[in-house]
């Protein structure tokens, strides 16, 4: 019986990887034959495309954590599986160099991701652990290095609003933390991944096939993205333009769904795994890669684009915008500094995010934007500052670190 069960389970997980794989054939086949179709209709079928080669890249890149430590393969898992996001991204900005126009498409992008994985990814993967195993999610040690590098980088975050630019100085700050974040992991433990869906098929096959099936998706999953990150973009904008709807909000949460949805799915595996740790640890790494390397590479992008050095001029709508996303990533911070999630911060966060899009204007952002930083303060003075200690602690572990490191070099 065991057996059957089993048989059946490798079955659906092989099905899920043919399924992955054949809902990106319309969109390479469109890409590849160079036919054009109204933007509503290349809207989905690119989004479906970048959906399933999300998913196919995701899953290749869970076997390749197999030889390394764990909270190195938990930062590379959540920057593989925001390679979409990345795509999509880059494409902007690029054109952005070109047209200024498509300038606020590209925080519009870089915003609504980041925000949504906090506000859905994170908030779904509490309130699905409580309501298994009853009790909050732990932020277990290893998952500090995460957490601190994210202080950093939300902290930094600030200062772009301010200056009403994004530009290089940003992008050597923001880069140079994601680096270190990415050598600091890497020199955790050693431990055994924790591997689920067709991702466990593909990590049973012999060394050879394992390593080979692995190479061929990522090369056809990341081909398929690169495809079709331009026409996904523009269909979107082309459906904003054709249905009368506010292009800006079509590219800061439909593109980010797409491109979202593995990562928030692997985390729910996890969760259904009753591995709430790994859940949350993966979540939070994207937001780290988000915060950092996506951040920091765009106006590269927008600067190679133009043919110089150049800053990406804010308006006021994205000023707004990016001030908000600092401010719930700071939110958010302040509850996991606590060293757990609970129902309540889940609810919050998910309550705090979804009622925000109701109603989407100027005073509603600055609104929220202080809303979250007030609840920050008074999470932070709470509880004798324990939050804060926390979090101070994780930061002198860090640097701690760093020296360290610097002695044996040295010595």
């Amino acid at each position: 019986m065991l057996e059957l069960k089993t048989t059946a389970r490798e079955a659906r997980n092989w099905a899920f990887l043919a399924i992955s794989a054949l809902v990106t054939v319309p969109g390479l086949y469109l890409r590849i034959a160079g036919i054009c179709l109204a933007p509503q209709i290349e809207a989905v079928v690119f989004g479906m495309a970048i959906l399933g080669a999300a998913f196919l890249v995701a899953w290749a890149c869970e076997v390749a954590q197999l030889e390394i430590s764990q909270s190195l393969a938990l930062a590379l898992v959540a920057l593989v599986a925001v390679l979409p996001e990345y795509a999509v991204d880059a494409y902007l900005a690029w054109t952005a160099g070109s047209d200024p126009g498509y300038i606020p498409y590209v925080t519009a992008n870089m915003t609504g991701a980041n925000r949504l994985l906090v506000g859905i990814g994170w908030s779904m993967v509490a309130l699905l652990f409580c309501a298994k195993k009853g009790r909050s999610v732990e932020v277990e040690k290893a998952q500090t290095t995460e957490l601190s590098f994210l202080v950093l980088a939300t902290l930094y975050s600030f200062v772009i609003p301010l200056k009403g630019t994004l530009s290089l100085v940003d992008s050597f700050f923001l880069v140079s933390l994601f680096i270190l974040y990415m050598w600091s992991s890497s020199r955790g433990e050693v431990s055994p991944p924790e591997i689920t869906g067709p991702a466990l098929n593909i990590s049973r096959l012999g060394k050879t096939a394992r390593r080979s099936v692995t190479a061929v998706l990522f090369i056809f999953a990341a081909v398929v993205i690169l495809g079709s990150a331009e026409p996904f973009a523009e269909g979107l904008i082309g459906m904003g333009r054709a249905w009368g709807i506010e292009e800006f909000i079509l590219v800061q949460w439909l593109a980010p769904l797409a491109s979202e949805a593995p990562e928030i799915a692997i985390a729910l595996i996890f969760v259904l795994g009753n591995n709430g740790n790994a859940a949350l640890g993966t979540l939070v790494s994207s937001k780290v890669n988000q915060w950092t390397l996506l951040v920091g590479t765009l106006p590269i992008i927008y600067s190679i684009s133009m043919g110089g050095v150049g800053a990406m001029p804010l308006d006021g709508r994205q000023i707004e915008e990016i001030l908000l996303t600092s401010a719930q990533s700071l939110f958010a911070i302040s509850l996991l500094a606590r060293m757990r999630l609970s129902r309540s911060n889940a609810i919050a966060l998910f309550l705090l995010f979804i009622t925000q899009l109701v109603f989407p204007n100027t005073w509603v952002r600055y609104g929220y934007s202080a809303l979250y930083l007030a609840l920050s303060l008074y999470l932070l003075l709470k509880d004798k500052g324990i939050r804060s200690k926390n979090l101070y602690a994780m930061m002198r572990q860090v640097f701690a670190g760093f020296k360290l490191q610097g002695k044996d070099k040295t010595g």
